[in-house]
């Protein structure tokens, strides 16, 4: 019985590792096939699987001469009746053939006399298939690749792909069919339950139906629902591991000390929302447990994150740890540094590492971490170098974390050490089905609610022809002390243009208003960039031109008006955050939406969504629904989960489904060593590699 366990594990092992063997172990796939399909992203067998046909071309039905299409891909049974084979270099080989109703000649470029007598034998019955000619008064058949006395071969529905240069569709549909016919056995992984819910179909069953010619586009069927819920389900099978085992690490609990953090509460010249204190309350339940924390806080624009952390930071300070604070630039580590000196005064010892501190005063700074002098350290990824050490780090705050994948956060975990909870924040609202994608490896908090004090954005859109209208309201704004952001799209992702755009707006402004405007893009110097911005905000010009580049966590109480040039070159989210640079004062605000005539239909979704609503949860998912799932933030993110068949808008419920069942595993504490090969396939078990 024992042998046969093994046996039958091995087998299983032996099935899934073929499909993640290299292509050449495929039969006619040498290193030149390999290495064109390696740079569609295709490296191994199973990568070939998700490679879905586009179209397809039937090749079912025989054709009699008489009855051709010209233009058309037609079979035909034929008889070759003659050879031309011209003595004279670049000159064709012609074989003419017939049957009973006419004849057609096969033209053959490059080809030798040996391969087209060899393909073509003289009064043999032959079946082939190709784009239908017509010259000199003939049908003809130039170069056809589908060519066999077995009419079997030939008369099928042939897969149409997106092929890559090199690789014809003969040759890609003999490499799927070969797979496709040698398909290892997998054994089942999931529960009857779920199988239930596709029709008990089978994985490998599933992936034969999902290259059947007339299934291409068959998204709801059970097949591909079921290999959808797979992708999805291995996502957050990984992610609950992860969590697993973050919780199984045993801290010290830190002892949050009430009375000083209403003390810090009460010197707030605001009061906190209902789920700015609900936040606040999850995460102090965390720092008090004796689990690590490993969350994410996530809030909209302006919805006062940035306090909630600072006052778990107090808490940890205050239990005997060490805090490190960490930001995507200077320029917003520099500002949380600002806000946090303001708020503690001088309870506490706080510092920046910043990439302008001199030598000396920088190697004082690590000096003090070291030895415990320092509570709480601001700066960029710099702090987590290798030669910056800690004396007893007891939390890590990571803002806009966005750029933080699964593996690196669980990287980040680890290095905090074992008594190191982890705190990371984003102000970019996203989709429920696209959070328990990304984030499913964390615990979860979210601010929705915004203070009382911020008033929304009134948004507005402008065609480009009348910025002479746009301009007597920036006058009327800079009349009453206002401050003006005016945004440069960035255009095709190239850095030149950008730049340049955003040079030949400062300088149409700058003619309207002498010595008010100011310039900041992707080349400005760091050094620049801090001394601008820091004269933007001690109001020594009115006006900033600007990219993109301001997008994030730069806040100017006194700026309450932006414009957005090429509003419909941006995403919604991006949109959003862009806008909510401004209104983080007391006074009213405005975003004005400027674009050219002639807009798409999903360009005017987009601007009026943005002008309805202030809710970014809400723009997100509108987002999604027009944009689709992969570039949801309006830029390439690191750490997206790229879904081969999953759709986090058409298959919500798949989510939900795959959520619920991940729910089941955690609580009857399944062995999910059956899962392994699941894992294994998609590419995730790196993560989680001592699976048994």
């Amino acid at each position: 019985v024992i042998n046969i366990i093994y046996y039958h594990f091995m087998t299983n092992k032996s099935n899934y590792e073929y499909l993640l063997s290299d292509l050449t172990k495929l039969k006619g796939v040498g290193a030149k096939t390999t290495n064109l399909l390696k740079k569609k992203k295709i490296n191994n067998i199973f990568d070939l699987l998700w490679k879905l046909p586009k179209s397809y071309t039937d090749r079912s039905r025989s054709t009699k001469i008489k009855d051709l299409k010209i233009g058309e891909n037609q079979t035909i049974t034929i008889i070759p009746q003659k050879y031309s084979f011209p003595r004279v270099r670049n000159l064709p080989n012609k074989v003419s053939c017939a049957d009973e109703t006419g004849e057609i000649d096969c033209i053959f470029f490059n080809s030798y006399e040996g391969y087209v007598r060899k393909i073509l034998p003289l009064k043999k019955e032959i079946t082939i298939s190709g784009k239908i000619g017509f010259f000199r008064n003939k049908y003809q058949l130039t170069n056809p690749k589908y060519i066999s006395e077995d009419s079997s071969l030939i008369k099928q529905k042939h897969n149409t792909y997106s092929l890559t240069d090199g690789i014809s569709e003969k040759i890609y549909n003999k490499i799927i069919n070969q797979i496709i016919k040698n398909l290892p056995t997998l054994n089942e992984w999931h529960s009857d339950n779920i199988l239930n819910k596709f029709g008990k179909i089978k994985w490998n069953d599933a992936i034969v139906e999902l290259h059947k010619p007339e299934n291409i586009g068959n998204y709801k069927k059970n097949f591909y629902q079921r290999l959808a819920f797979d992708e999805i389900f291995s996502t957050f099978l990984v992610n609950s591991e992860i969590r697993k085992k973050i919780k199984k690490i045993k801290k010290k609990s830190k002892l949050v000390d009430k009375a000083k953090q209403d003390k810090i509460l009460n010197k707030l010249e605001f009061t906190l929302t209902k789920d700015q204190f609900k936040t606040l309350e999850e995460i102090n339940n965390d720092l008090s447990s004796t689990n690590k924390m490993f969350r994410l806080l996530q809030g909209d624009v302006g919805s006062g994150k940035t306090i909630v952390s600072l006052l778990a930071a107090y808490n940890t300070i205050n239990s005997g740890f060490q805090v490190a604070f960490m930001a995507p630039t200077e320029i917003l580590a520099r500002q949380h540094f600002n806000f946090a000196k303001k708020l503690f005064s001088n309870q506490i010892n706080i510092e920046l590492i910043s990439g302008k501190s001199e030598y000396k005063n920088k190697k004082e700074i690590l000096k003090k971490l070291a030895d415990n002098q320092i509570d709480i350290i601001f700066g960029t990824h710099a702090i987590f170098q290798k030669k910056v050490f800690f004396k007893n780090l007891g939390l890590i705050i990571i803002d806009e974390q966005h750029k933080f994948g699964v593996n690196q956060r669980k990287r980040l975990s680890d290095k905090g050490g074992k008594d190191c909870d982890v705190l990371l924040m984003t102000a970019t609202p996203i989709p429920r089905t696209l959070t328990m994608t990304l984030y499913g490896d964390m615990d979860l908090s979210i601010i929705r609610e915004k203070p009382k004090s911020r008033k929304p954005i009134k948004t507005y859109s402008k065609l480009e022809s009348k910025i002479d209208d746009v301009i007597k309201f920036i006058k009327k704004e800079i009349k009453s002390g206002n401050q003006i952001f005016w945004v440069c799209p960035l255009i095709e992702e190239s850095k030149k243009l950008d730049h340049s755009s955003a040079v030949k707006k400062f300088e149409y402004l700058n003619k309207i208003f002498p010595n008010q405007v100011s310039l900041l893009h992707g080349k400005t110097d760091l050094e620049d960039k801090e001394v601008i911005l820091d004269n933007f905000l001690k109001k020594k010009f009115q006006i900033l031109v600007s990219t993109t580049i301001i997008e994030v966590g730069i806040d100017f109480p006194n700026a309450n008006v932006i414009i957005i040039e090429n509003a419909n070159k941006f995403g919604l989210s991006q949109l959003h955050q862009l806008r909510g640079r401004v209104g983080r004062g007391d006074k009213d605000s405005t975003c004005i939406l400027m674009f050219k005539s002639n807009l798409s239909e999903n360009a005017k979704k987009r601007i009026n969504i943005l002008k309805e609503s202030n809710d970014g949860f809400y723009i997100s998912e509108e987002d999604m629904k027009i944009r689709g799932f992969g570039d949801i933030l309006g830029f390439k993110q690191s750490g997206i989960k790229n879904f081969k068949l999953a759709d986090p808008i058409h298959n919500s419920d798949l989510f939900l489904l795959a959520e619920k069942e991940i729910r089941r595993i955690e609580m009857d504490n399944d062995n999910i060593s059956k899962f392994k090969p699941l894992i294994k396939l998609y590419d995730r078990a790196d993560i989680i590699n001592d699976i048994a």
